[in-house]
């Protein structure tokens, strides 16, 4: 009978359940692009991650990023978006279009996806031994405060300095991803030009 020797360092079974848009808006707001292929594999080798939910808003246009995030090693779960800038009835009569900037609605596209990262990370706690919740969203504080409880919390890993005061009593479990810009960042390539 053969034994698999196991990296003690690397729990098996370790969920990640990442708020994309927290993450996304959080790293560019600091001025740069998460390469999400990298991400995936430092969740990996940081964490032993072994499966990593990202929780995005549908949107029809964007088909080929979420196909592109899943082939980078992500499972992603979609939630219907709701655009505010267009009326919920449709007899509703729409806004007058306007040149006047202050006045001209602004299609604003909603997918709040807290709901369904607590429920992912509540309903899949029999299969992992620790989960990393990746966000600086306060609204996670409860999820981050029973996983705790139930000695299941990683990290919690959040996209600069600016993650909520509500996350402060975790301080010890939390990696900020902007002190990890050189290892993380997407980057673009350009060939030089020959010199004529």
């Amino acid at each position: 009978m053969a034994f698999i020797k196991r990296n003690k360092n690397q729990p098996q079974g370790v969920y990640a359940f990442i708020d994309s848009q927290n993450l996304n808006l959080g790293v560019q707001k600091m001025g740069w692009k998460m390469d999400w292929r990298k991400f995936r594999q430092f969740l990996a080798s940081e964490y032993g991650v072994t499966k990593a939910y990202m929780f995005i808003g549908y949107i029809v246009e964007n088909e080929k990023l979420y196909e592109q995030i899943h082939e980078a090693g992500y499972l992603v779960v979609l939630k219907p978006t709701v655009d505010t800038s267009k009326p919920l009835n449709p007899s509703t009569e729409p806004a007058k279009p306007t040149d006047d900037p202050d006045v001209a609605r602004k299609s604003q596209v909603k997918g709040n996806i807290d709901a369904e990262l607590v429920l992912w990370a509540v309903k899949e706690m029999p299969h992992y031994s620790k989960a990393v919740i990746v966000s600086g969203d306060g609204d996670f504080y409860c999820l981050a405060e029973y996983l705790l409880q139930q000695g299941k919390l990683a990290k919690l890993l959040t996209p600069n300095w600016q993650y909520s005061t509500l996350l402060k009593p975790f301080d010890q479990y939390i990696v900020r991803l902007d002190q990890k810009r050189q290892q993380l960042q997407y980057r673009t390539f350009h060939r030089k030009k020959p010199a004529q």
